[in-house]
């Protein structure tokens, strides 16, 4: 049985204290990492860099994400990014999940700054607290954090996008197999 599913983590321009005057945080790098929950395995793994139009890549950024100002200044717009979400990873009727709630209210925020129509028409799990309730703990880990509770190595770099989504692609699927899977979060109209 086919069942897949779009699990997402974006990167966004950061800072290591306040944000600089006329600076937002915006996406600059969507991983996606698309899991078949019928046959329980991640089968693709991608990655989207995107191009900042109202802030810079600073420093801490850098340091953190792995990602630099040439590497973004490279990437397609956020629109682009979007079609390409909506095109071919099917985001306007595929289920997506992220860890935690920021990736979805990161998308809301940015769309809602810049006219882009919001990609996702699907229903969203917050694979976080799924992860709590799986394994019976009120605690929120990190991602990190969980795949170390669930004996599962990181993969890649934290903090990127696609080796983010890649591992959370893997806690999804030991979700999957303790509790059965669903949505948390409404679809946005």
């Amino acid at each position: 049985m086919n069942e897949l599913l779009n699990v997402v983590d974006v990167e966004a321009t950061c800072w290591s204290g306040a944000v600089p005057e006329g600076a937002v945080s915006e996406i600059i790098e969507i991983g996606l990492t698309v899991v078949d929950l019928g046959v329980r395995e991640r089968i693709s793994k991608h990655r989207i860099v995107v191009r900042p139009e109202r802030s810079t890549v600073s420093e801490f950024c850098t340091e953190l994400t792995g990602l630099t100002q040439a590497e973004v200044d490279a990437g397609v717009r956020f629109a682009q990014a979007c079609r390409v979400l909506a095109v071919e990873y099917e985001s306007g009727s595929r289920p997506w999940a992220s860890w935690g709630d920021y990736d979805r209210k990161q998308f809301e925020r940015q769309c809602a700054a810049t006219g882009v129509t919001y990609p996702f028409r699907a229903l969203h799990t917050n694979a976080k607290a799924l992860f709590s309730e799986a394994r019976g703990t009120g605690r929120r880990y990190g991602m990190a954090g969980a795949l170390r509770i669930a004996g599962i190595p990181l993969e890649g770099r934290h903090h990127s996008g696609a080796d983010d989504a890649w591992n959370i692609g893997a806690l999804v699927l030991d979700i999957a197999g303790r509790i059965p899977w669903r949505v948390t979060t409404p679809a946005t109209a």
